[in-house]
């Protein structure tokens, strides 16, 4: 792959010169910026920002415990009130549209902390929820939540039982078909589930308002999530198991209990908590509670400290992390530091850091699909040594390589040993468990989120690609050659490429084309070209970016009383850096750093008003699950524009026209 790097032939033309010089300068200030806010220790750790589900959810947790902290709470409602949309409820991202769970959720913590219904902005949201057909509406995790409160009765929610860990691995449902995330979460909601706890809810608040009927005459509640024929079968077991319900033996019960409490106490991760993700910790705290955990027993204890590490509290303000992500931070900050002429000094900390990080000795739930796998991974947060992921992985296994392949050998080969062990039968990787592609199960009404499971997607897979090219595994490689073909049998129509874990297109077609490029393939192909050609008409006139999280959705039209679908490809609000950086990233890798589209994609990032190495950026640049969960990496608007300017100036100076990197 060094080879596709050309080789300088004259020194770059006065004028390109004297820009390289100012762009030089703002690279330096970028990277001081950077290096400024490293941990003594090494790493970095931005804040990760979701929508105000979270916020509104620990407010919630707080009053099902009776554990109420004004303090905390009023500065989480000062935040959900700022976050309120132009609609009167709230969008999962900012400036979106109109959420009906997320605004029954952030009404009811409102009305907790004791906000007076009757000020205009809740009188305004109580009309959006009304008129989008109330809170008897609201998704399945939502209504959990109102059922634990005694707002909607049992029968509202989806049956989910503790026995359902007891069944074997043929059976149509097990535990380990789903995904990490909804294991974590589901395993300590089934003991609520079977216990029915009522919350503490010492200040008696309701939501009785909130139902366009009284929520106990309400006849259906549960849905179809997918549509489809085998969802309407699904939902008619559900019912029948309503019935039978009262009928389990209470011996049977209390065995499933006690599997599903030998589960999350396995896997409690100490202060990092459970799965390290908020919802999954908020339902094993419940949990504890329920099952007459004391508050001063121990895991009690450290599952109530992992939930408060996630605070971000201001002066007058705060919200709730979803989770923390120092691992994903640190590997990419590297990268754009080893973009950059970084000291010695600063890299090296932080390599040593991801180093002591790698899963070594852990067989996490992965091991149900890859059995003969030896663990390597990384995960996301600090510590989650059920879970290392494959992204985090790939990236920092790129990183460590580009910094001292010989001092970190065993690291990175043990790395890539695990990667290549995860890759799914269709060639592609999905991000924590391979094969987890069990589709018949998103039918079940559970699954109204659509994100039960965990398949391969486009973008773990390129980062793999991309990290088994840059270490030097060939195009004929097996896993190579099978994770190529994934991808190109994965674009879109228009050139594009779905992405997964960040907003959207532009963040797939960036991974793909660094893949591409790493691997070797011919960057003129009709295929990659037509990605190009699909990057340049999606250039906004100020020479950025963007991309709404919208781009999720589809259009429902009629035609001839046909409906049809048609996803939101057309909606911007505007450009952003971080999605400027991955479009000027992915062009780069496809040879394009001489074309218009990158110097005017450039002068935009040179232009966009920062604050020292941060860009401004309020917009949502990333996807926990689609049309259910979005996210904000704090850091994304510091490294990847700097790790775009200095790739920029890397290969103009050097006179090249492909970056040797697999990202």
């Amino acid at each position: 792959m060094l080879e596709r790097v050309a080789t300088p032939e004259s020194a770059p033309p006065a004028s390109e010169t004297k820009e390289l010089d100012g762009l030089g300068r703002v690279i330096d200030v970028a990277r001081d910026w950077l290096v400024g806010r490293q941990a003594a220790d090494g790493h970095w750790a931005f804040e990760l920002e979701a929508d105000s589900t979270i916020p509104s959810e620990y407010i919630l947790l707080n009053h099902f415990l009776g554990t109420i902290d004004d303090k905390v709470e009023s500065k989480l409602a000062a935040y959900l009130k700022s976050t309120q949309g132009k609609h009167g409820g709230w969008p999962l991202y900012h400036d979106g549209d109109f959420n009906l769970s997320a605004s029954v959720k952030a009404y009811y913590a409102l009305k907790l902390t004791g906000e007076d219904i009757d000020q205009p902005y809740m009188r305004w949201a109580r009309k959006a929820i009304i008129d989008h057909g109330g809170a008897a509406r609201a998704n399945v995790f939502t209504r959990f939540t109102l059922a634990l409160f005694g707002q909607v009765p049992w029968r509202a929610v989806p049956v989910t039982r503790p026995e359902a860990l007891l069944l074997p691995k043929w059976a149509p449902f097990h535990i380990d078909k789903v995904s990490y995330w909804s294991r974590t979460v589901m395993v300590p909601l089934m003991v609520l589930a079977a216990r029915k706890p009522r919350a503490r809810n010492p200040r008696r608040v309701d939501i009785r308002e909130l139902f366009v009927k009284p929520p106990e005459k309400q006849r259906f509640y549960q849905s179809n999530p997918t549509g489809k024929w085998q969802g309407t079968i699904l939902l008619g077991f559900d019912f029948i198991a309503r019935a039978f319900e009262p009928l389990v033996p209470k011996a049977l019960e209390r065995k499933g209990v006690e599997r599903a409490m030998t589960f999350v106490r396995e896997r409690l991760n100490g202060e990092d908590g459970l799965g390290g993700i908020f919802p999954a910790m908020a339902n094993a705290l419940m949990a504890f509670d329920t099952l007459g955990y004391g508050r001063d027993h121990p895991d009690y204890v450290v599952c109530r400290k992992a939930i408060d590490k996630l605070l971000v509290l201001h002066d007058d303000w705060g919200y709730c992390q979803p989770c923390l992500s120092p691992v994903w931070d640190t590997g990419l900050a590297c990268h754009a530091l080893l973009e950059s002429e970084i000291t010695d000094g600063v890299l090296a900390r932080a390599t040593e850091w991801l180093k002591a990080r790698q899963i070594l000795d852990v067989d996490g739930d992965w091991i149900a699909s890859r059995p003969g796998v030896r663990p390597g991974g990384w995960a996301f947060q600090y510590w989650n040594n059920y879970y290392p992921d494959v992204d985090d992985t790939a990236v920092v296994v790129m990183a460590l390589h580009r910094a001292d392949v010989k001092k970190y050998k065993d690291a990175i080969e043990r790395g890539a040993e695990w990667v290549i062990g995860m890759q799914s039968a269709n060639g592609g990787w999905g991000a924590f468990d391979a094969d987890n592609d069990h589709m018949f199960l998103q039918n079940i009404p559970f699954a109204d989120h659509g994100a039960l499971l965990d398949p391969p997607t486009v973008d773990v897979s390129a980062r793999c690609v991309g990290m088994l090219a840059q270490l030097g595994y060939g195009r004929d490689h097996p896993a190579v050659a099978r994770g190529l073909a994934f991808l190109r049998s994965e674009q879109e129509d228009d050139g594009s490429w779905f992405g997964r874990w960040g907003n959207n297109y532009v963040y797939g077609t960036w991974s793909v084309l660094c893949a591409f490029n790493a691997a070797g393939e011919n960057m003129k192909a009709p295929h990659v070209q037509k990605a190009v050609d699909w990057l340049k008409l999606c250039q906004r006139p100020d020479g950025g970016w963007g991309e709404d999280c919208s781009t999720y959705w589809y259009h429902r039209t009629w035609y001839h009383s046909v409906e049809t679908l048609r996803r939101r490809l057309d909606e911007v609000k505007t450009s952003t850096p971080s999605q400027t950086s991955w479009a000027l990233l992915g062009l780069m890798a496809a040879g394009e750093v001489d074309s218009d589209s990158v110097r005017r994609g450039i002068d935009y990032l040179l232009a966009t008003r920062r604050q020292g190495g941060k860009w401004h950026e309020e917009y949502f640049n990333a996807v926990g699950f689609p049309r259910v969960f979005y996210l904000r990496y704090h850091g994304y608007s510091a490294y990847f524009p700097l790790w775009t300017l200095a790739r920029y100036r890397n290969l103009k100076s050097g006179n090249a026209k492909f970056p040797p990197f697999g990202i």
